[in-house]
């Protein structure tokens, strides 16, 4: 199958891109990597009238450090930030989180905040985004606005971007001295969709857990820090309130207990890199 007829703007500026979807009486979609877009096009999942394509301009392909935050262009590719220097340092989480994303020939293509736009619940940029508490800079002809990841991310493949926006930068939290994390993820086999992904993130007071693939979005737990028996019962009680879902790939009661099992070795190994720091 392939997509419906569609016109194509290759966008060479972000007003250039934003004057393209002000207009209201078309379905205009965005594409930057086209690594799930493209996807959806050709089953015709999606029908736009007009696809605007931002991928070649220079002031989205960015990726900028300040002292609190790393923020991310829309143009920039998956392996531009798995190569950018220092990322381990600046936010250790993405740093480990981008082998699982896809796989090479993927992450050459799609985009971070791609990724955050299509909202798939067990992907892996969205569940850092709200394991850290990222945020999105949202933009349209008429407003600029940022919002964090539990306002972004609403539902399976849902977002809080209106139709006349777009995403222009996402914004991860910088790493202070101290915050310890770990990631891990269970797919049938690797850059597949995880089966569940489990972000960890341990202050000096704070322990706060993120989870992908169980809910419609990605779901963060925070507790102040627990014994081992209080961490158990917490991670139960996470569990069953996640609830899940049985699929081809695993039961729903195999996904509650990943949480409970590598919830604690996550967490465990977060606590461990805080200690090593």
């Amino acid at each position: 199958m392939k997509p419906v007829p569609f016109d194509y703007v290759q966008a060479q500026s972000t007003e250039e891109a934003l004057a393209c979807l002000k207009d209201s009486d078309r379905n205009v979609r965005v594409l930057a990597g086209g690594q799930s877009l493209v996807a959806m096009l050709n089953l015709r999942l999606v029908r736009p009238n007009l696809l605007v394509d931002i991928s070649q301009i220079e002031s989205l392909s960015t990726i900028r450090q300040s002292k609190d935050i790393l923020e991310i262009g829309a143009a920039v590719t998956q392996a531009e930030l798995k190569q950018w220097p220092g990322l381990a340092e600046s936010v250790p989480q993405l740093s480990m989180a981008l082998p699982f994303v896809g796989h090479f020939q993927t992450r050459n293509k799609g985009t971070v905040c791609g990724s955050l736009a299509h909202a798939d619940p067990s992907s892996e940029l969205p569940l850092c985004l709200a394991a850290l508490n990222g945020s999105v800079v949202l933009q349209s002809a008429r407003r600029s606005r940022v919002l964090n990841a539990a306002e972004f991310q609403t539902g399976m493949l849902s977002t809080a971007c209106q139709p006349d926006e777009m995403i222009v930068a996402a914004r991860y939290p910088i790493s202070r001295e101290g915050d310890g994390f770990a990631f891990r993820e269970v797919a049938r086999r690797h850059g597949d969709f995880a089966i569940v992904a489990l972000a960890a993130f341990v202050t000096e007071s704070k322990i706060r857990l993120g989870i992908g693939g169980l809910a419609s979005r990605p779901s963060v737990r925070e507790w102040d820090i627990l014994s081992e028996q209080e961490l158990d019962e917490a991670l139960n009680a996470f569990a069953w309130q996640l609830k899940g879902s049985d699929d081809i790939h695993a039961t729903a009661r195999y996904r509650r207990e990943l949480v409970r099992r590598l919830g604690r070795q996550v967490i465990e190994e977060a606590k461990s890199a805080r200690t090593k720091e």
